[in-house]
C-alpha cells in the first residue's frame, strides 16, 4: 500500500519562503512520478510541479522561476523549495506519486496516491 506523508507548510509573510517535504513508502518510487498539487478555497486543484525519476520537472506558469522542485530517490522523497511567496500561493498542497504515463487529472485516478495536505498560508 502506497503512502505519502507531506509536511512543512505553515504561515509566512510575502516574499517569504517555505520548504515542503513529502516522503513515499510501500511502492518502488522508481516507476512514479511526484510532485505537489494545491487547492485553494473555491478553486480546483491544480498541479505545482512534478518529478520524474530521470529528474524531469514540470511547473505550473505561476510558480516558474519561485518554485523548485527536487527528488532523493534513495529516500523516496520530493521537495517543493518554494521562494518569493505571494498570497496567491495560498492553499493547501497535497503530495501525490503516479505511475507513469500520469494522467494530469486534479481528482487523480486508480493509481493516483495523495498525502494528508499541508496548509500553506501567504499574509502579512
Amino acid at each position: 500500500q502506497v503512502q505519502l506523508v507531506d509536511s512543512g507548510g505553515g504561515l509566512v509573510q510575502p516574499g517569504g519562503s517555505l520548504r515542503l517535504s513529502c516522503v513515499g513508502s510501500g511502492t518502488n518510487f522508481n516507476f512514479y512520478v511526484m510532485g505537489w498539487y494545491r487547492q485553494a478555497p473555491g478553486k480546483q486543484r491544480e498541479l505545482v510541479a512534478d518529478i520524474t525519476k530521470e529528474l524531469y520537472t514540470r511547473y505550473v506558469d505561476s510558480v516558474k522561476g519561485r518554485f523548485t522542485i527536487s527528488r532523493d530517490n534513495a529516500k523516496n522523497t520530493v521537495y517543493l523549495q518554494m521562494n518569493s511567496l505571494k498570497p496567491e500561493d495560498t492553499a493547501v498542497y497535497y503530495c501525490y506519486a503516479e505511475p507513469l504515463p500520469v494522467s494530469d487529472s486534479p481528482e487523480g485516478t486508480e493509481f493516483t496516491s495523495w498525502g494528508q495536505g499541508t496548509q500553506v498560508t501567504v499574509s502579512s
